[in-house]
């Protein structure tokens, strides 16, 4: 009896592999990624019991989790963290090295791009978008090569970088909301003129009552998972994604958990709302493309750009360490030393952005001083600050005394004349409080579980269902889905294709 036991067991565990294991031939109709923004992995198990039984739990009972997936890289936030996911790649190698950051000496927004022009709208601060500063291809990218371009791509989220920077530079159409004229939208980057079947979501949107109600405040709401899954589920049908000879991609992308999030944190109504009218959001997209492409044709998988603290406020209700802080204190009390040092204090930090300081060069050049001189100066004093565990001159970070971990994080979301001079780490629990976020809010960017313990769901075309405790990266989604298309991975791609074991 023990005998044939193990032998069904090593049957079974064969067939489960071999679900996993796909021959040359065989691709999915459709490759499905959504990016929940801000999702800490521990929402899964916190609202499993609340979620439906259609959205997130047919993804975990009927799918495979990597219940131990990192970011390997800081600073830890949305434009980094959805190119990473398509590229496979981090800052060192893709080049996005935040939602801002520094090109040529000039701070750029991540998707900004004054060589195109809207279309959908006249809004040119929302609609001069593309991924002009992205350096690395995305999955979409590597699938239009693969196919001599006839695989279509396309991108859709609230926020235009999580449209644009996930479907990549050869994508067919990224479609982002443009809240002042509450109306999705493209650029010229894409195309001429929006396709019919956008036209129709933005009239239907001129008559949602909801919308004219809340209305440029549309990501505080529920209300914009509501419409992101109503543009999707539109290009799935308007594209006729996953009825071709080859495989599509659909990038999807919820923004409001984040806008919810830094506003009332990762406690309370507001997130539960979010995450429990998500929970239908998704088993509404899924139920559309079962109809669609139909079940088990195409490959979702699920995951987040970064995770999010807990208010510092609310750990410190509950005797917990953490606390807020603020890098313009911290300057004013750096230029305080610096007069001492070097006669005149103020004018050599440039900015402030992600834990990483820019220094101002030309300031700097124009008195006479040494750059490196100027830059170890800072970090002595950056070392000073109460809740600063680590700093470092970037160029210094092979010979800096901080733990290896945090060493290969920071090098790894490093890329030169983008990422800033310095950075630092602030204690656990401790983050940038002001301007990303309300008194019982939160935010995000540094190493901490709390912000880089992501989900990792893979579900559908030959997944098994299972799960896993091994650590993975954010890199690895790439790798894996490339390797399950049998497609060349993405060019910078670092990521490990994973086993479904």
């Amino acid at each position: 009896m023990m005998k044939k036991t193990l032998l069904l067991f090593a049957l079974l565990c064969c067939m489960l592999q071999a679900q996993a294991q796909t021959s040359f031939g065989e691709r999915p109709k459709l490759v499905v990624g959504i990016v929940v923004d801000q999702m800490r992995w521990d929402y899964l198990s916190r609202y499993y019991e609340k979620f439906g039984s259609d959205g997130f739990r047919r993804l975990l009972d009927q799918g495979y989790s990597y219940d131990n997936c990192q970011i390997n890289y800081v600073p830890t936030v949305t434009a980094i963290g959805h190119t990473s996911v398509y590229t496979g790649t981090t800052p060192a190698f893709h080049g996005i090295c935040g939602n801002n950051f520094y090109v040529d000496g000039h701070k750029t927004y991540c998707c900004s791009d004054p060589t195109v022009d809207p279309v959908g709208s006249d809004n040119r601060k929302a609609g001069c978008m593309s991924p002009i500063n992205l350096l690395a291809t995305t999955i979409g990218d590597q699938l239009r090569l693969h196919t001599d371009f006839r695989s279509k791509v396309v991108g859709v989220s609230y926020k235009d970088r999580a449209a644009i920077l996930p479907a990549g530079h050869s994508a067919n159409a990224a479609y982002w909301l443009d809240t002042k004229n509450g109306c999705f939208i493209t650029s010229t980057y894409y195309m001429q003129e929006l396709p019919q079947y956008v036209k129709e979501v933005n009239a239907q949107m001129a008559r949602n009552e909801e919308l004219k109600k809340v209305g440029s405040k549309v990501g505080f709401y529920p209300l914009c998972g509501h419409l992101t899954t109503d543009m999707a589920i539109a290009a799935l049908k308007g594209e006729q994604l996953g009825k071709g000879d080859v495989t599509d991609m659909l990038c999807v992308s919820y923004s409001e958990t984040d806008v919810i999030g830094h506003e009332w944190g990762t406690r309370g109504e507001h997130t539960d709302e979010a995450y429990l009218e998500l929970d239908k959001d998704i088993a509404r997209l899924l139920k559309a493309l079962d109809e669609q492409v139909g079940q088990g044709q195409y490959l979702a998988f699920l995951t987040a750009d970064h995770g999010a603290a807990h208010n510092w406020k609310f750990m410190q209700d509950h005797k917990l360490a953490a606390g807020p802080w603020n890098s313009d204190e911290m300057k004013d009390r750096i230029y305080e030393h610096l007069a001492g040092d070097v006669g005149e204090g103020s004018g050599y930090i440039g900015d402030i952005l992600d834990y990483r300081i820019y220094l101002d060069q030309d300031t700097i050049q124009l008195r006479g001083l040494v750059l490196a001189d100027i830059s170890h100066l800072i970090v002595n004093e950056v070392r000073k600050e109460k809740n600063v565990a680590f700093a470092a001159v970037y160029e210094d970070l092979a010979t800096t005394a901080m733990p290896s971990l945090l060493r290969e994080r920071a090098l790894l979301g490093y890329y030169p004349g983008r990422s800033g001079d310095i950075i630092f780490f602030p204690n656990p629990g401790y983050y940038e409080y002001g301007s990303w976020s309300s008194p019982v809010g939160t935010t995000h960017g540094e190493w901490n579980p709390y912000d880089a313990h992501i989900p990792m769901l893979f579900y559908g075309w030959h997944v098994p269902h299972g799960s896993s405790s091994q650590e993975t990266h954010i890199t690895d989604f790439a790798a894996t889905v490339c390797a399950m298309l049998h497609i060349q991975q993405p060019n910078a791609c670092i990521g490990e294709p994973l086993q479904f074991q």
